[in-house]
């Protein structure tokens, strides 16, 4: 691939903004500069791009995951908070990575991105039963009736039937790990206060397989591996 183009892939800018910064000499490839936009450059898994000093492997498909904090908004257009696309690095906005699923602005927790059409579809999509897995803390503590409800199906404001988690599972008194396949409004809260308490606080610690790396710190973002993207469609690879 020409290095402009390549460049341009990756989020770097323009196909005219790329070619001046190759020509200004703020390209290196692997560590080697090249001052020649119309180079052919051969792809694979161990390229690394650096242009004015930011370096990032290329990536045909960009799929990564963000330790979501609490205060931001999934947003490229924030209203009240800074929009969580601030934390991530200037190229991947640049070639539209999009948030996959939203969290509301005071969850914390797995948040994933893509410019995946397809992957963002399988991940999101209800049918596909794709578990969001979220520990939820409650404001008062709970009995077993609670958890049944959740797990029965509880009745939300503008749903035609109830609503059931696929898995509720007690961590304490105040706490539980609760599983949904959906992505509704506010639907953790939502089921919480149909079940008679209220979400205090609310982190999602998995998607399907896939669970946030303990390693991860909050605001810190990186990039999928293939085992990861494997863990997000479990439910697909079992069907195949």
């Amino acid at each position: 691939m020409l290095l402009s183009r390549l460049l341009q892939s990756q989020g770097f800018g323009s196909h005219r903004e790329c070619r001046a910064q190759v020509l200004s000499g703020q390209v290196s490839i692997n560590g080697q500069p090249r001052d020649d936009p119309d180079a052919d450059i051969p792809i694979d898994d161990k390229l690394q791009l650096t242009v004015n000093g930011e370096t990032l492997p290329y990536r045909a498909k960009a799929y990564l995951v963000l330790h979501k904090p609490a205060g931001y908004e999934c947003s490229r257009q924030p209203l009240h908070h800074p929009s969580v696309f601030s934390l991530l690095p200037v190229p991947l906005i640049q070639r539209g990575v999009q948030c996959v699923g939203r969290l509301d602005q005071d969850t914390t927790g797995l948040l994933l991105f893509s410019d995946d059409g397809d992957f963002i579809h399988r991940t999101t999509s209800p049918k596909k039963q794709v578990g969001k897995v979220y520990e939820v803390t409650c404001k008062h503590p709970f009995d077993d009736g609670l958890i049944a409800a959740l797990a029965t199906g509880v009745q939300l404001h503008d749903e035609p039937a109830p609503v059931a988690a696929l898995a509720c599972v007690r961590l304490s008194t105040c706490r539980l790990q609760l599983t949904i396949a959906e992505g509704k409004y506010h639907q953790v809260k939502r089921m919480i206060a149909a079940a008679g308490n209220r979400v205090e606080a609310l982190h999602r610690v998995g998607i399907g397989g896939y669970v946030l790396p303990q390693e991860l710190s909050l605001g810190a973002w990186c990039w999928l591996s293939e085992t990861d993207l494997a863990l997000l469609n479990l439910n697909q690879l079992e069907e195949r």
